[in-house]
């Protein structure tokens, strides 16, 4: 009886030791499935302080850092090139200048150009207008463009071609900023910036203008947009290519105006008159341009063909005038014009011995061209109308430059780090009068027009 007894007491003990376990264990789940839910509670509570300001600045940092290094190199990389690259070219000019016969080698340096784009199989070179797709778009800029577009240019000066340099420079930073981009894994709109970035690294260590070249790859592709994503990248890339040219003995180009006429009703009247004629100049350009480059294809489909008769062309309209002021880039003639020194004829044999080289196969930069042809007939129309003609020619300069590039902003810059930040209204209204009366013109015809030049609406078309 009394063994029943206390079996049932150490069952029912047992009974109720298990049922308190299981109470505690219930309690300590439930407690920590609270903990659980309160935590998830805690994390799923939004901050808009957080998500507003901190992770936005976070991101924008990151950003940030990583283009301050990919510009700083791009700066260096490229600047390094757009230095090897001026010296190369001051080589071949002077060079050239010392020794008159190298006249009678042109045809066959561009038989050589010829030759070397056809080993690398680029049958039909685009130049700056395939920088300026590969930065609207996803075509390809291939790295053998980078030392073509070098060797071609060289040679061209070297022998006596009329061509610029800066044009080219475009190319060669593109090319360079397109291969970087393309090593560092970046995606199509990553790279379409470090492409801006080469542009503007290489302009300015050719040209010594940071803050132009920044302006003027960002706004040369499109008229009417500005890529402003690339702002920080091609500013600091601009000036660190700039700061190393500088430091490897490249002095910026600039020029010293004797004089700058106050602000007066009859000196902006005359202004506005050469403006006007100088936006006539720049249709005058580009057309010429593109009018012998499709008529050299047209009547010399062959290469080798239409590149030699091209330098026979340039070679005896040099020796029939008696001058080699139009060969090369011309930047004598230019400083020139700016101490009022011009030949009226001048402008028009430029665009004419600059269409023919460039027409023809060879190789080299539009830009230093359209400023020998702004600065010369500037020079020579501001007289005529009445004004200083050291004045008029930085005018025109500044007037055609704006009028065959579409590049209004850079215009004006570039006018400021040319002529040491001189009075600005009357660059101004040279600016904006060769804009707008240049009508669709441009020297690339790879360049789009965004927005009306007349009238605030959205047109989306090609360019002359």
């Amino acid at each position: 009886m009394t063994c029943n007894f206390l079996q049932g007491v150490i069952q029912y003990g047992q009974q109720l030791h298990i049922g308190l376990e299981t109470a505690w264990e219930s309690s300590l789940a439930v407690q920590q499935r609270k903990r659980v839910h309160r935590m998830e509670e805690k994390k799923n509570v939004r901050n808009p302080a957080k998500e507003m300001v901190l992770e936005p600045l976070g991101k924008n940092l990151r950003s940030f850092l990583r283009w301050i290094c990919v510009a700083v190199v791009l700066g260096l990389a490229i600047g390094l090139v757009g230095v090897l690259f001026y010296y190369a070219l001051a080589f071949a000019t002077n060079f050239r200048m010392e020794n008159e016969w190298t006249l009678f080698l042109l045809p066959a340096a561009g038989l050589l150009i010829v030759f070397c784009y056809r080993v690398c199989r680029v049958e039909e070179p685009k130049g700056t207008n395939l920088v300026i797709e590969a930065v609207r778009s996803d075509v390809k800029i291939p790295a053998r463009m980078a030392p073509l577009i070098f060797v071609s240019t060289f040679l061209t000066h070297l022998f006596g071609g009329s061509a610029g340099r800066e044009g080219a420079a475009l190319q060669l930073g593109g090319s360079l900023g397109n291969l970087f981009g393309k090593r560092l894994g970046a995606d199509s709109g990553v790279r379409n910036i470090y492409i801006m970035c080469g542009m503007s690294a290489a302009f300015a260590a050719l040209f010594g203008t940071p803050v132009a070249s920044t302006v003027f790859s960002m706004e040369l592709i499109s008229v009417g947009v500005m890529y402003y994503s690339a702002l920080l990248p091609c500013a600091i890339s601009s000036v660190v290519a700039s700061a190393l040219a500088i430091r490897m003995g490249i002095t910026p180009e600039g020029f010293a105006l004797a004089h700058i006429p106050v602000v007066t009703v009859g000196t902006t009247l005359r202004v506005l008159a050469l403006a006007v004629l100088c936006a006539g100049v720049s249709v005058a350009l580009c057309w010429t341009m593109h009018t012998v480059g499709h008529l050299f294809k047209k009547y010399f489909p062959n290469q080798y063909l239409r590149v030699a008769v091209g330098g026979v062309l340039v070679a005896a309209a040099a020796l029939l005038i008696g001058s080699r002021d139009y060969l090369g880039a011309g930047m004598q003639v230019i400083e020139a014009a700016m101490e009022g020194q011009v030949r009226p004829e001048a402008f028009l044999l430029k665009i004419l011995f600059t269409a023919v080289t460039l027409g023809a196969g060879f190789k080299g930069g539009e830009i230093v061209p359209s400023f020998f042809v702004g600065a010369t007939f500037g020079c020579w129309a501001g007289g005529v109308l009445g004004l200083d003609p050291g004045f008029s020619a930085a005018l025109g300069l500044t007037a055609l430059f704006c009028g065959v590039t579409n590049c209004p902003v850079t215009a004006m810059v570039i006018s400021w780090e040319l002529f040491g930040f001189a009075d600005p209204v009357y660059f101004l209204i040279a600016v904006a009068v060769g804009y707008m009366l240049s009508g669709y013109f441009s020297l690339y015809s790879a360049q789009k027009i965004l927005y009306s030049k007349v009238q605030a609406k959205y047109i989306d078309r090609a360019t002359h």
